[in-house]
């Protein structure tokens, strides 16, 4: 039999040959066994894996039974997903407001990530370049590297923002927008009952009758699904606005041209003093070219990046328009997606001043700045113009310093480090690698502003905050701290023990985000389609062989799964195995997985 895979290959390509394709008869490659393997292989090193819904199915126990069990449901159409287990974690730009996060049981973990292959192979080569947000090989990196690309010049600056896009996607305009690709009633039906499966808050049940749960494997995709009407909207209003300019310069600067070809042949007829009057004159001429304005300005254009629910369009144009052009996307999101835009959020604003996305602050560069280089060493103008993106330091920096508790500020608004005593019960190593993995993120986050220095202070402020806790831990100073951690190069570091030897854990060095970021900074998507035969969890399975044991008899195998190997304490004969194999999973028969479990 052809993997399914394949076949999901196959499809992707007629999709991006042929836009207005139709499909058909989709429902069947979810009666596939392979396919679950493959989801199971996208799913298990998840930290969610091993994460709970209203029951206790997780990753543990997956097999060629349960395998079997689904497909029979799903055959007899009787398969009813569960509700979502509700819970809420603090939104990153405003920790005093929570947003509601929905987890799946592992099963229906499983049956969406086997949809979503299916969907996405469908709609991914049909969805727009300016789309970013949840598709594979497309990351915030990647829409913040399009936007520097692409918005220098603009005028304007549009930010959008839809008000609770995940909680408020129409179901009805969902299932219809759906049903013009996907021709295939049992799908949907499917893809209904996931909609209309509803959480569990507190021990209640309650209805969902719009919204796709955050937390959900296929939730992306349909947001996707859903404002890719958006991008198609945005498309057309570009279509209808874009016009070239009228005239490539302005007349200050046409006539400063115009002037230089005439002094020219001037030039290379004089001698002497005559001469070098007239190249005096060029040299004042060339200094007030660089100052002058050169394009014309007449030119109308739009630009435009989403990444999920948030957008920024580049405008060329007046402000009238720009208010225009955002009355039209709010209708259009009003009528069409039956969701609003949101009003405070969705600002117009100067291109001189910084507008706001994903986490980055972008405006449009106009310096007077002359840079001497190339052929000449002719000065030229540089930065004007060019888009840059830059660290909000006061407003996401300093905010995150103090959520975490590594500074106060004193009198006068001085910074100054502080301990955590929250991580005085871990280890040295733990500490110091806890401190690592927050200044990394950060740091790796904004390697692309152009005020990337900044985050030196941020990484001073983070280190000493790091040896104040090491010193507090062990009723010590930060001198005698560094004193004991130094190596002989005089670089302090936490040491540890492998099986290679001693190495030690340096504090991490934040100029090491630049270096290594590249412009396409691709994050490779785990779950693409990959065209492969047989996963590692279909042969192990199909092995018969507990890997605990050696039994070959059994009736059942399973698979045994950890959260993290690292937690494993080595105290019996399955850790040691699954920490010698270094693997989070393991094939165990019936008996010795209800042993493990004893």
């Amino acid at each position: 039999m052809q993997p399914t895979t394949d076949i999901l290959v196959r499809i992707r390509n007629n999709s991006g040959n042929n836009k207005e394709e139709v499909f058909t008869k989709l429902y069947r490659y979810l009666l596939r066994p392979d396919l679950y393997y493959e989801a199971y292989k996208n799913l298990y090193a998840n930290n969610g894996a091993a994460t709970k819904g209203v029951n206790e199915d997780t990753a543990d126990g997956f097999s060629k039974g349960k395998v079997e069990s689904v497909i029979q449901a799903l055959t007899d159409e009787t398969y009813q997903p569960a509700p979502v287990r509700r819970t809420y974690i603090e939104k990153k730009n405003n920790p005093n407001k929570k947003r509601p996060l929905g987890i799946p049981t592992f099963t229906d973990k499983l049956v969406q990530e086997v949809l979503r292959m299916v969907l996405e192979a469908v709609y991914e080569p049909i969805f727009l370049d300016c789309s970013h947000g949840f598709r594979p090989n497309r990351s915030c990196h990647t829409a913040l590297v399009s936007l520097k690309k692409e918005f220098n010049g603009a005028r304007w600056f549009i930010e959008g923002d839809i008000k609770g896009c995940f909680d408020n996607i129409n179901h009805v305009v969902l299932v219809g927008l759906l049903t013009n690709k996907v021709k295939d009633a049992r799908l949907i039906k499917l893809i209904c009952k996931f909609l209309k499966a509803g959480y569990v808050e507190n021990w209640q049940y309650h209805s969902t009758h719009s919204g796709t749960p955050q937390g959900g494997i296929i939730s992306p995709l349909l947001a996707n699904i859903y404002l890719h009407e958006l991008d198609k909207f945005v498309m057309k209003l570009k279509a209808e606005f874009d016009r070239p300019a009228t005239y490539d310069h302005t007349t200050e600067y046409n006539r400063l041209q115009r002037w230089r070809a005439r002094i020219k042949p001037k030039i290379a007829a004089a001698e002497g003093a005559e001469r070098e009057a007239l190249i005096a004159q060029t040299r004042t001429w060339r200094k007030e070219l660089l100052k002058t304005p050169c394009k014309s300005q007449t030119d109308k254009k739009i630009k435009y990046i989403r990444y999920a629910d948030d957008f920024l369009i580049a405008v060329n144009g007046s402000r009238e328009e720009c208010v225009e052009i955002k009355r039209k996307l709010a209708e259009f999101i009003g009528q069409t997606l039956k969701m609003e835009l949101s009003e405070e959020k969705t600002l117009i604003t100067h291109s001189n001043e910084y507008a706001r996305f994903l986490g980055y602050d972008v405006r449009v560069r106009r310096d007077d700045k002359i840079k001497h280089g190339g052929a000449g060493n002719r000065a030229k103008r540089t930065l004007n113009n060019l888009t840059e993106l830059s660290v909000p330091f006061d407003d996401k920096i300093l905010k995150f310093l103090f959520s975490k508790g590594v500074v106060e500020q004193k009198a006068g608004g001085t910074l100054f480090s502080i301990a955590r005593p929250s991580l005085f019960r871990q280890t040295d190593l733990e500490i110091v690698s806890t401190y690592n993995a927050e200044l990394r993120g950060i740091c790796n986050y904004y390697s692309l502003a152009g005020n990337f220095n900044k985050l030196g202070y941020f990484a001073y402020l983070m280190e000493y905050s790091c040896l104040k806790t090491l010193a507090g831990k062990h009723k010590t100073t930060i001198a005698k701290v560094i004193r004991q951690h130094n190596d002989e190069k005089g670089n302090w570091g936490i040491p540890y023990k492998t099986m290679g030897g001693e190495k030690r854990c340096y504090f991490a060095d934040y100029t090491e985000a630049k270096k290594v970021r590249n412009a396409s900074d691709i994050i490779t998507n785990a779950t693409m389609i990959n065209g492969s035969t047989r996963t590692t969890f279909e042969q192990r399975l199909n092995a018969n062989v507990c890997e605990l044991c050696g039994n070959t008899q059994s009736d059942h195998y399973e698979i045994h799964h950890v959260h993290k190997v690292k937690d494993l304490k080595g105290k019996e004969p399955w850790e040691r195995a699954m920490i010698a194999k270094r693997r989070k999973t393991m094939v165990a028969c019936r008996e010795c997985h209800k042993e493990i479990h004893r």
